[in-house]
């Protein structure tokens, strides 16, 4: 086999006729796919999970460090938004595995370019929503606090206020609300770019359309990643290490199960 496979172009209405309908038991399967190729990819994937851990590290030090604690939280989430296109190389390696290859750390960097300027594309609209989240966090915040400075001293202390508590709970509805939105465009879309060369548009909506058709097992989808996710969080970020690759390489079993092969 190649070290990359080239990826066939297909239409919006192809693709579109392409999903299936699955039931909520395909959950269970796609984290059992997941978990083997987890194991399969050797030291790639642990070494590629670690560094979803440093980064979240670092965010958190660093705003710390840089006396902007009130955006830790939004960042983290903003970090998670951009995830799926950071999957891109456990999609890569997912795909060779099924293709009966071995994994190689090359596919990590080289998965995108299968579907370049697509891909690129679509990280740039990742990007750009992770930007107006960032900057919706700092208007909130001093909406919420108009007279504190932004301190890590004074944001541990109002953060016990009420109004602390309710600007907890509102960023974290507001979050869920985008984390909503990026999960119903890109549950599908990037694994797809990466084996289809779509753009991002179509790969957005027949995404859409895989979630229409798909509630109950999406609904627990989602809710199972979010689950996975919080407990990779927990211990010091080292949870990702293990948590992020498999979601990773279960996103690919889910594409293919959702969408179906050609």
């Amino acid at each position: 086999m190649s070290e990359m496979s080239t990826p066939q172009t297909d239409s919006a209405l192809a693709l579109i006729q392409r999903i299936q309908v699955v039931d909520a038991g395909h959950v269970g399967r796609w984290l059992r796919l997941g978990w083997q190729d987890y194991l399969h990819s050797g030291w790639i994937g642990p070494l590629y999970g670690a560094a979803f851990a440093a980064i979240g590290l670092f965010i958190v030090f660093g705003l710390a460090w840089f006396g902007w604690p009130y955006l830790i939280t939004p960042m983290i989430g903003g970090f998670l938004l951009i995830a799926p296109l950071l999957a891109l190389g456990f999609y890569g390696i997912s795909q060779h595995l099924e293709q009966g290859d071995k994994p190689h750390w090359r596919q990590l960097y080289q998965a995108w370019r299968s579907n370049t300027f697509h891909i690129m594309t679509a990280g740039l609209v990742l990007m750009l929503v992770v930007m107006i989240w960032a900057r919706l966090s700092i208007v909130l915040f001093a909406l919420f606090f108009p007279y504190q400075s932004m301190s890590l001293d004074s944001f541990v202390t109002q953060s016990a206020t009420l109004a602390g508590i309710s600007f907890t709970l509102f960023m974290l509805g507001l979050g869920a609300a985008v984390a909503a939105l990026v999960f119903v465009t890109t549950v599908v879309a990037l694994p797809m770019m990466l084996d289809v060369k779509t753009d991002i548009f179509s790969a957005a909506l027949v995404s859409a359309l895989v979630v229409f058709k798909n509630p109950k097992p999406m609904g627990l989808w989602a809710a199972t990643i979010a689950v996975i996710t919080g407990l990779g969080l927990v211990p010091a970020f080292l949870g990702l290490t293990v948590a992020l690759p498999v979601i990773g390489h279960a996103s690919w079993h889910a594409y293919r199960d959702l969408v179906g092969h050609d």
